[in-house]
């Protein structure tokens, strides 16, 4: 099974898709020849075809005698451009203004809005960079709103004013991206490390790398409201496989050093019972100096692994040691 990788794509390596081979910028009037499929701008193509009849790519024949017949404008194409390009669509409505204003004895009634430069960004719904948008972000449950209006019956109306009420509304740039927007929710609302933050449209997440430019390309966002977005907090996988892996390293770590410990108290000396230490009798219960770990107190080979406490000692004063006396042949310490 092979995992397909997402990668972005710059602007510069789409520029032989975008740029016209006869004035080497970007397509104005995207124009298109029907029988190679060849397109330049509009201005560039019909000035060439008035000395050849030729594609200027490929030299196929674009007509034998009328070639401006077979040459269709793209819409699409130059929509592509546009939305790619930043400023470009603002940069051509300004000149095409001014040249109407500076040559007022050209006719411009009969051309189009957009002819005459008098479009507007919204109205191409052309989103610049630097636009602020209006978006509304809300908690993504679908639990709550579903189940509920499948088991109760609620009208979809009431749904409706409730996630009204939950909604929040935020301006951001157009070019902030997804990942922005989940830092800000997570700072927001204090949410730990061990969740991670999703951010949706609709019930489809949104990759971190989006911005808001793109996914109103995307969702085809008409511009009658808020951008629509909504979230979802989820426990971290990584991090719960992580917290899990160390776990039972920890308690793999501590089984074998209790183990360790258990088998070095048995076969040390203190471990060993003597005849004037008192031990408990089997039917009483061996409490453990650990009440939150009582295995540490479990029996092996049938006796108990933790050692009997020392006896108290008398701490000696600063300076002084311990004099050794003999008492009827036997040596004994005395303070």
């Amino acid at each position: 099974m092979t995992m397909h990788r997402t990668t972005r794509i710059k602007i510069t390596e789409l520029n032989p898709h975008l740029m016209c081979v006869l004035c080497g910028g970007y397509f104005i009037d995207a124009t298109t020849i029907i029988e190679c499929l060849h397109s330049f701008c509009k201005m560039c193509i019909v000035r060439y075809l008035e000395t050849s009849k030729y594609c200027p790519i490929c030299d196929v024949p674009v007509h034998k005698t009328k070639p401006l017949l077979n040459i269709r404008s793209d819409k699409t194409l130059q929509d592509i451009v546009y939305k790619l390009v930043p400023g470009l669509f603002k940069n051509e409505m300004k000149r095409r203004r001014d040249f109407y204003a500076d040559h007022p004895s050209v006719d411009a009634t009969t051309r189009s809005n957009e002819d005459r430069g008098e479009v507007a960004d919204e109205d191409k719904r052309i989103i610049t960079d630097d636009e602020i948008i209006s978006l509304s972000i809300e908690f993504f449950d679908h639990n709550k709103y579903f189940n509920k209006a499948e088991q109760t019956g609620v009208a979809e109306d009431q749904l409706t004013k409730e996630q009204v009420n939950n909604k929040r509304y935020l301006q951001c740039p157009a070019a902030m991206t997804i990942m922005h927007l989940r830092k800000f929710l997570r700072s927001k609302m204090d949410i730990p490390c061990t969740y991670q933050v999703e951010v949706m449209y609709e019930d489809e997440p949104l990759k971190d790398y989006y911005t808001l430019m793109d996914i109103a390309y995307i969702y085809t966002w008409r511009r009658n409201g808020p951008l629509p977005l909504k979230y979802r907090v989820r426990p971290s996988c990584k991090k719960m496989k992580m917290s899990h892996l160390q776990q039972e390293g920890q308690n793999s770590t501590g089984r074998s050093a209790e183990s360790d410990s258990a088998s070095d108290k048995a076969c040390s000396p203190a471990a060993v019972p003597s005849t004037s230490s008192s031990l408990p009798s089997p039917g009483t219960p061996v409490q453990s100096p650990h009440p939150h770990f009582p295995h540490i107190s479990k029996p092996v080979n049938g006796a108990s692994t933790s050692a009997p406490a020392p006896a108290p000692t008398r701490p000696f004063p600063f300076g002084k040691k311990p004099r050794k006396a003999s008492l009827n042949g036997s040596s004994a310490s005395s303070g």
